[in-house]
């Protein structure tokens, strides 16, 4: 079977060279969006793999649950404490965030957006009721929220092999990952791949 990236920037392609030994692997995506157009997880879930998508927005998760049947699809946030956030839903698809200063810097552009009160679950709640025990991946994009995304997942009690995180400002080719590459770190992860965009972590029991 012919391998055809859909991710935005080849992300499913060094995840495939990693991990292609895998049979019906598991992946979770954190803000998952759309579900064929720069989707990390479309070519996986080609080869049979199966994960949790989560996405806040309606309509993203309306297409997840008609394209991605077999996954679990959460309509949520995923945040460092269980709870409810606002979130700006941006006129450009992909730049939904609850970021302030994310937001400022769209809206001094000319953008427009619509808020909505999405729930938010931490990862490791997530983790607890959906997922099996190996993880293989996990892929986090959303929008300048990384922090508290990683901030709610507790690495010790549940493993990815492969972590890869939106490492820039939204838009922008402004490194932020010094905000939670520590966490990461001091939970035994290394950096294997750095391609401008994201961030590619080993966990080490995995490393050689």
């Amino acid at each position: 079977m012919r391998f055809i990236s859909y991710a935005q920037n080849l992300e499913d392609v060094i995840l495939w060279r990693a991990l292609k030994a895998v049979e019906k692997g598991f992946y979770i995506d954190v803000g998952a969006n759309d579900p064929n157009i720069d989707s990390v997880t479309k070519a996986f879930y080609e080869r049979g793999w199966r994960g949790i998508n989560v996405e806040p927005l309606r309509s993203h998760w309306d297409d997840l649950q008609r394209d991605r049947p077999e996954d679990t699809n959460l309509q949520c946030a995923a945040g460092a404490a269980s709870g409810e956030l606002d979130l700006w839903e941006a006129d450009v698809r992909g730049w939904a965030t609850s970021s302030p200063s994310v937001i400022k810097k769209h809206q001094e552009d000319g953008h427009n957006g619509t808020w909505h009160k999405v729930a938010v679950r931490t990862l490791t709640e997530i983790c607890k009721e959906y997922a099996p025990s190996d993880i293989h991946f996990l892929k986090v994009d959303v929008e300048g929220f990384e922090q508290s995304v990683i901030a709610g997942m507790n690495f010790e009690q549940y493993r990815p092999w492969i972590v890869v995180v939106e490492a820039t400002l939204p838009n922008s080719i402004v490194e932020n990952y010094q905000l939670w590459e520590p966490m990461l770190v001091q939970h035994g992860y290394s950096l294997v791949e750095a391609d401008g965009l994201n961030r590619c972590y080993l966990a080490r029991v995995h490393g050689k």
